[in-house]
C-alpha cells in the first residue's frame, strides 16, 4: 500500500463561521431549493457586484457584457442570443466579472509585507480576493517574498532561461479556457517557434473526451447545434451530467423558451438540480413574482458512470422497435450491422445494475425519443471525465444517429463548454496533437518548419515536472497547481521546475506552489480598454456553438503597468529570439512586436492558417461576428477514418466499489466558477458559510452506520495507496443510492494522478472510490 497523503485544512477554502473541535468552519445546512434564479439571483448579483465594483463601475461592466459593442463574460460558453436583453447576463456572470473588475489592488506594498509561506496559510479565496495584481514580480531562487522587477527584465529573464534548456521539450507552455483567439495563436505560435508541441490546457480536463469521441464518430470535434436549434427548433432535450443552473445559468432561457414552444426536457443526472427543477426568469413577471416556469419533465437518478448503460439501452430499445431511420443509416453512416449484434446481446440485469434506473424508466425514455424527431442530447463534465467517457459519448452519438439527428435543425450533439474561450483555444492551435495540416499552414505563413512530435497534455506535463524534466513552465491563466488532480503530487510537481511563469489578473496558490524561481506577469481582464501606440484594440472569442465574435473591454486598466496576454507573449518571443535586425524585427523573421501593438495583423495570419478564418477582420467586425463551418451540421460530410458517420456499441464497463464504500463525483458549488470561489454558500443545495461537506444518501448513511450532520474523513481507494480529505460534514441528500458528491477543487486531493479516461487521458475526477471514516458526531 502507499501512503496515505493528507492536505490541511487551512488550505482548502473551507470557510468560515462556527467551528468543529478541529478548528474547522462547520457549514450550516438547509433543505436544498427546487427553483433557480428569481429574486434571489438578482439580489446576490447585485450585492456582489456592488461590494466589489460600486454602483458606477457596476453599471459600467454589467450593461456591457455579452453585448455587441461590449465584452464578452469571462465565465462560462454559453452562446450570445440574437435578440439580447439589456441585461444579458447571470448572476455567475455578475461575480467573475465583480471577481475581475474589483477596486482593490494587489501591489508590491502587499508582497514585502506577506512571504510566500505565511500566503500558504491562507486559502484560495482569501488569496483571490486580495484585488488586482498591479506590476511584474519575481521571486528569486531561495527568496522568501516577491519582488517588483520590470517588463524588460522579466522577458529577458524568461528568454534566458528558455534559451538554457537542453531541449525545447523541457518547457512547458499551459493554457487556461479564459484566452482570447489572438492571445492563443499567438501563444502556440510562440511555443512551436522554439521547438516543442507541449501546449497542455484546461480541455485535457473537462471536454478533451467529447472532441476525440465527436472527432472519431462525426469527424468534427465540436459540437453540431446551435442556440437556435435549443431555443426555437428541438422538440426533446436530454440534459445528461449537466447542471445547468449554476454552471451556465443563461442556458436556462434558451430551455425556458423551447419550454414555451413544448419542447420535453428530461435531466439525467445523479444529483437533482434546481435550475432543471423549476426557473424563475429574473427578466419576466412570472419569474419574479411568479411560479416561474418547470423545467424538466423528467428527472432520471442515474447512477455515475451509468450513461453508458442508458444509452446502449436505449439503441438497443430503438432497434427492437424497428424506431430507426434506415435511409440515413444506410446514405450516411457505417457500422449499424456490428452494432445491432452488440446491443442484442445486452441484458436488462446488467443495463439495471450498471445505470441505477429500471427497465420502465428507461422504456419511458425511449418512448420519449420516439414521440420526437428532433432531440438534443447536452451534456457536459459529469459524463466526460470518467474512465470510459469516450465510450460513453460515443454511444450518444450512436443514440442520435440511429434516427437521424444529425444535420437536420433542432437535433445534434451538445458538449456544453465550461469557460469563455476554451474551444476558440483549441481552434487557435492550443493542443499538443495538432494536425500536419495545421503545422503545415504554420510552415507556409512564418517560415520555420514547426515540431511534428506530439507534446505532453497535462497529465503527461504533470508526470514530467514531478519527474524533474521540466525547465520552464508557463501558465497562460487559471490555477494550475489547484484545477489538476493529486494535489499533493502537483504541488510538489510546481516546486520541481526551474521558472515559474504565471500571466494572471489576480493572485492564487500556483504563484505559491512555485519553482526555484518564480514570476508573476500581471495582465488585463476582459473587461478593461486595451490600447497600444496602434489605438484601442479588441480580442476575439468562440462560444460553444463555434460563433466568433468580438470582445472590447470598458474600464480603464486597473494598474498603468497591466499589459495585455497578446503584448506579453509578444514580448517575451521578441527577447527569446533576438532583434538583431532593429526595431520591430527579430531574428527569426515574425515581426512579434508589431504584432503586439496592432492585432488586426494577429487576425491576419489567423486567416492564412486557421481553416473557416477566411476574411476574418471583416467578418468579426459585422454585429454578432460569424459562426465557424461544421461539416457534419452543415453537409452531412464525416471527416471520419471510413468517409461515413461512425455507429458504434460500446462494451458495458463500470467502476468495481467494494462493500462499504461509495462511488464520488466532484462538483461545483454555486458560488464558485471551476477553481475560483466567490464565496461559502451553495444556496441552491442549502448550504451555507462552508464547503467541508459531502452529499450522501440517506440510506447509504445508514448503512453505513453515520447519522446527517456527522464529520467524517473522505478516503479514496487507488493501486498506488489510499488519499485522504478531512473534516466533512456529511449531508443526507437525494443523490442517486450509491453516489456521493463533494466540492471541487478541494477534493482533487483524492484523484490519482494516472488514474485516467481511456483514449483522452482525462483525469477522472467523477469516478472516485471512496470510503467514509467517522470522525465524530453531529452536535
Amino acid at each position: 500500500m502507499g501512503c496515505v497523503r493528507r492536505m490541511s485544512s487551512s488550505r482548502m477554502g473551507y470557510g468560515q463561521g462556527v467551528t468543529d473541535q478541529s478548528g474547522k468552519a462547520r457549514p450550516d445546512i438547509g433543505k436544498p431549493e427546487h427553483a433557480a434564479v428569481g429574486v434571489p439571483g438578482i439580489y446576490w448579483s447585485m450585492k456582489y457586484a456592488m461590494n466589489e465594483m460600486g454602483p458606477k463601475r457596476a453599471a459600467q461592466t454589467l450593461l456591457a457584457m455579452n453585448h455587441i459593442d461590449g465584452f464578452d463574460c469571462p465565465s462560462c460558453a454559453w452562446p450570445d442570443p440574437d435578440r439580447r436583453k439589456a441585461a444579458e447576463f447571470c448572476e455567475n456572470g455578475a461575480k467573475a466579472v465583480a471577481w475581475e473588475a474589483t477596486r482593490k489592488r494587489v501591489g508590491a506594498e502587499f508582497f514585502a509585507q506577506h512571504s510566500v509561506a505565511e500566503l500558504l496559510g491562507h486559502d484560495d479565496h482569501w488569496l483571490e480576493h486580495q484585488g488586482r495584481l498591479t506590476e511584474p514580480l519575481y521571486l528569486p531562487r531561495g527568496g522568501s517574498h516577491y519582488q517588483p522587477i520590470s517588463w524588460e527584465d522579466a522577458f529577458r529573464l524568461i528568454a534566458d532561461r528558455l534559451q538554457g534548456m537542453a531541449s525545447p521539450d523541457r518547457a512547458v507552455f499551459y493554457t487556461s479556457g479564459r484566452a482570447s483567439n489572438e492571445a492563443a495563436f499567438l501563444y502556440q505560435l510562440l511555443a512551436r517557434r522554439l521547438g516543442t508541441n507541449n501546449l497542455p490546457d484546461c480541455s485535457n480536463m473537462c471536454h478533451e473526451s467529447s472532441g476525440t469521441a465527436l472527432t472519431q464518430t462525426l469527424g468534427e470535434g465540436k459540437g453540431t447545434v446551435t442556440y437556435d436549434d435549443i431555443a426555437f427548433e428541438s422538440g426533446l432535450i436530454l440534459i445528461a451530467g449537466q447542471n445547468p443552473g449554476t454552471n451556465h445559468p443563461r442556458m436556462l432561457t434558451a430551455l425556458e423558451e423551447a419550454k414555451r414552444r413544448g419542447a420535453t426536457i428530461v435531466a439525467i443526472n445523479p444529483l437533482p438540480e434546481a435550475g432543471l427543477i423549476r426557473f424563475r426568469n429574473p427578466q419576466s413577471a412570472r419569474g419574479v413574482s411568479g411560479v416561474g416556469t418547470k423545467m424538466a419533465d423528467t428527472h432520471l437518478s442515474v447512477r455515475l458512470n451509468g450513461d453508458l448503460a442508458l444509452f446502449a439501452a436505449l439503441n438497443k430499445l430503438l432497434v427492437e422497435r424497428g424506431a430507426v431511420d434506415r435511409d440515413f443509416i444506410d446514405h450516411y453512416t457505417d457500422g449499424y450491422d456490428d452494432a445491432v449484434q452488440a446491443w442484442s446481446a445486452l441484458d436488462w440485469r446488467t443495463i439495471q445494475a450498471h445505470s441505477g434506473l429500471s427497465r420502465a424508466e428507461i422504456e419511458a425514455l425511449a418512448d420519449r425519443v420516439e414521440a420526437h424527431d428532433r432531440v438534443i442530447v447536452c451534456w457536459a463534465m459529469g459524463l466526460t471525465q470518467h474512465k470510459n467517457a469516450v465510450a460513453t459519448i460515443r454511444e450518444i452519438v450512436s443514440f442520435l444517429l440511429l434516427r437521424g439527428n444529425v444535420g437536420r435543425p433542432g437535433a445534434g450533439a451538445a458538449p456544453i463548454r465550461g469557460h469563455s474561450n476554451v474551444q476558440g483555444d483549441r481552434t487557435m492551435g492550443i493542443w499538443e496533437q495538432m494536425p500536419d495540416s495545421f503545422l503545415d499552414a504554420i510552415r507556409d505563413e512564418f517560415g520555420f518548419e514547426p515540431p511534428r512530435e506530439h507534446g505532453k497534455d497535462t497529465v503527461a506535463a504533470l508526470q514530467a515536472m514531478r519527474d524533474g524534466a521540466v525547465d520552464v513552465f508557463v501558465g497562460l491563466g487559471g490555477n494550475f497547481a489547484v484545477a489538476t488532480p493529486d494535489t499533493t503530487v502537483a504541488t510538489k510537481a510546481m516546486e520541481n521546475v526551474g521558472l515559474t511563469v504565471g500571466i494572471h489578473t489576480k493572485l492564487n496558490r500556483s504563484h505559491l506552489h512555485h519553482g526555484r524561481e518564480a514570476l508573476i506577469l500581471p495582465c488585463l481582464g476582459r473587461t478593461e480598454r486595451d490600447t497600444t501606440t496602434a489605438g484601442d484594440q479588441f480580442v476575439t472569442v468562440e462560444d460553444s456553438m463555434s460563433m466568433v465574435h468580438s470582445s472590447r473591454g470598458k474600464l480603464l486598466p486597473g494598474s498603468p503597468h497591466l499589459r495585455s496576454e497578446v503584448r506579453i507573449i509578444c514580448g517575451i518571443a521578441a527577447a527569446l529570439f533576438g532583434s538583431a535586425g532593429g526595431p520591430g524585427q527579430t531574428d527569426d523573421g515574425i515581426d512579434w512586436v508589431g504584432m503586439g501593438h496592432d492585432y488586426t495583423i494577429v487576425r491576419r495570419h489567423i486567416a492564412h492558417v486557421v481553416p473557416g478564418f477566411h476574411a476574418f477582420e471583416e467578418r468579426v467586425r459585422h454585429p454578432g461576428g460569424f459562426q465557424l463551418p461544421n461539416n457534419a451540421r452543415d453537409s452531412l460530410q464525416f471527416e471520419t477514418s471510413t468517409g461515413k458517420a461512425r455507429i458504434t456499441a460500446n462494451p458495458l464497463t463500470t467502476v468495481d466499489v467494494p462493500v462499504g464504500h461509495l462511488l464520488l463525483q466532484t462538483i461545483r458549488s454555486h458560488d464558485q466558477f471551476n477553481t475560483t470561489v466567490y464565496g461559502y454558500d451553495d444556496r441552491y443545495r442549502g448550504i451555507k458559510h462552508g464547503r467541508n461537506v459531502v452529499f450522501v444518501n440517506p440510506e447509504d448513511l445508514s448503512a453505513l452506520g453515520i447519522e446527517d450532520g456527522d464529520t467524517v474523513d473522505l478516503v479514496s481507494i487507488a493501486e498506488d495507496g489510499e488519499r485522504r480529505l478531512q473534516g466533512l460534514r456529511a449531508v443526507s441528500y437525494p443523490t442517486t443510492i450509491g453516489c456521493a458528491a463533494t466540492y471541487y477543487p478541494e477534493a482533487n486531493v483524492l484523484v490519482p494522478l494516472d488514474q485516467v479516461a481511456d483514449e483522452s487521458n482525462t483525469p477522472v475526477f467523477k469516478s472516485l472510490v471512496v470510503k467514509l471514516e467517522y470522525v465524530s458526531a453531529a452536535h
